[in-house]
């Protein structure tokens, strides 16, 4: 709508007039099919050209996973060269958010369920550190290090052994998607 509080404050995914680029309904009544369309009708304000040389497959995960890890980075501080993140989970998000820290010039910690993804995450995308958050022994080793963790995962998982990686003032930014409600007690976050 461009003239609410949070279009005004940059905040456009919040405007109670949002129309997403995906399953939204226009005000026509027509629906939204976004990147399955053959054609899509966008604000300019959010039209980027890639660059001739760039193959669209290529930059296509930037214009989904990577705008999804991206944004929380920059926006909760998390951009700043020294930073200590943690990425849970290696999907498709959890890849690109590794590459974003990295670049970012952050050290990187990979938390997964599954030991088989370490060498990805430390050979192929550059992660500094792997913890395996069903091995205790790993998480409370790791405990109070992180300054932020962007989770990644849609599945349904535990969010409360996270909370004790954070440093104080850490920020747990949760963009994967499960489907079920996720568990979280209260005194963790006021303690």
């Amino acid at each position: 709508c461009h003239s609410c509080e949070s279009c005004s404050d940059d905040l456009e995914n919040y405007c109670p007039k949002v129309i997403l680029t995906y399953s939204s309904v226009y005000h026509d009544g027509t629906i939204n099919y976004g990147g399955y369309s053959d054609h899509m009708v966008a604000n300019e304000r959010y039209i980027i050209r890639f660059p001739d040389n760039m193959p669209l497959d290529g930059g296509a995960p930037l214009l989904c996973a990577g705008i999804t890890v991206y944004s929380p980075l920059k926006y909760f501080g998390l951009d700043e060269p020294g930073k200590h993140i943690g990425i849970v989970g290696l999907g498709g998000l959890g890849h690109v958010a590794v590459k974003f820290a990295k670049a970012f010039g952050a050290k990187v910690t990979v938390i997964s369920t599954s030991p088989s993804k370490k060498e990805e995450a430390l050979k192929n995308l550059g992660a500094d550190s792997f913890l395996v958050s069903r091995d205790q022994e790993q998480m409370q080793a790791a405990a109070g290090t992180l300054h932020g963790i962007i989770d990644t995962v849609s599945a349904a998982h535990p969010i409360l052994p996270l909370l004790g990686l954070l440093k104080s003032h850490g920020k747990l930014i949760l963009v994967g998607a499960p489907d079920k409600p996720l568990e979280l007690p209260a005194f963790p976050l006021i303690s």
